[in-house]
């Protein structure tokens, strides 16, 4: 039965129900109603206020879960979908949401790989015009600045091997943003020597990163591997930049049915900020891969990052869902 007609039937009982109860019963009211009348009549109206507004209750109940579930629903947490209750009309309006929302999870997914693909694309172009372009020019002005330094008068020599200096350090910077940007250590070296090369990387920066990796742990696609090194990353970035810890503690261990990530400092935890774009691009890459990630206070009172993503089935030969999502490659 449509919405419309069960309230306006509900009204309709309520109603009919105090017609009859003047009708039939001795209840009156006169020309000058007396006190003990209107007294009646203001019970009488109560009680029809408080049963409509039970049955009304009663009957939206669903619409009022809908509704919190729509304010709430989050498409980088998937899964979540309302029970079907309720009569024909709000059960067809909740099972429609829940399609809706999985057409939604599944096209947003969809674009997500796109961009991460894209982004990833990027992010190898750009490593390689550093590399090959802006690399090799600083290398070749070190080598005339050298030059030049060999035949130039003494006064002038100290000052040239300052710029050498300089360009020195700028070419090591440019080779260590191509190296953020094109993990070529992961392809090469693989997962576990990748984590401990970020780990030096990030210790070099004011903070202490201790990496714990188990070893023989479950095989990972890989894609799911360049999912975990961009999460770890992801965190590390994050906590030098916000948290202002001391410590970091990187772990990457067996998990019921793959591997766990936890990236746990010392800092000023989260404080209630909301998720910016770096979280976000985190849940991202997790949701691509069938991963569970979640962000929260760290038992050293600062923040945890901790991913957990499933293996590669080892006897089926099957591959799980982060190795059928559609991630980008490094």
């Amino acid at each position: 039965m449509p919405l419309f007609w069960r309230i306006f039937l509900l009204n309709a009982a309520v109603l009919s129900a105090a017609t009859a109860l003047l009708l039939f019963t001795p209840a009156s009211v006169s020309t000058a109603a007396t006190p003990a009348e209107a007294a009646r009549l203001f019970t009488a109206l109560a009680v029809m206020l408080v049963a409509n507004a039970a049955l009304l209750r009663v009957g939206l109940a669903p619409l009022s879960r809908l509704t919190r579930t729509m304010a709430t629903v989050d498409l980088l947490r998937p899964g979540r979908r309302l029970a079907v209750t309720g009569n024909s009309g709000i059960a067809s309006l909740v099972r429609t949401f829940n399609t809706m929302l999985e057409r939604l999870e599944a096209e947003r997914a969809t674009s997500a790989g796109r961009a991460l693909t894209a982004q990833e694309d990027e992010r190898r172009r750009i490593a390689q015009e550093l590399h090959d372009e802006v690399g090799q020019s600083l290398t070749a002005v070190l080598l005339e600045l050298k030059r030049v330094g060999d035949h130039a008068p003494e006064e002038v020599r100290a000052e040239l091997r300052e710029v050498q200096e300089t360009t020195r350090n700028s070419l090591d910077e440019i080779r260590r943003i191509a190296r953020r940007l094109r993990p070529g250590v992961l392809h090469e070296l693989g997962l576990t020597s990748a984590l401990r090369s970020l780990a030096t990387e990030y210790s070099t920066r004011g903070v202490s990163v201790r990496a714990r990796i188990e070893p023989d742990l479950p095989d990972l696609a890989e894609d799911a591997e360049l999912v975990v090194y961009r999460v770890a990353q992801e965190g590390l970035t994050n906590t030098a930049r916000h948290a202002r810890a001391e410590q970091v503690d990187l772990t990457l261990r067996r998990a019921p049915g793959g591997v766990e990530l936890l990236v746990r400092d010392d800092g000023r935890g989260l404080r209630g900020a909301p998720e910016g774009a770096g979280i976000r691009g985190m849940r991202e890459r997790a949701l691509l891969a069938g991963a569970e990630l979640t962000v929260g206070g760290s038992p050293a009172g600062g923040t945890e990052v901790r991913l957990r993503l499933p293996a590669r089935d080892p006897e089926m030969g099957v591959a799980t869902d982060a190795e059928r999502a559609p991630l980008p490659q490094g």
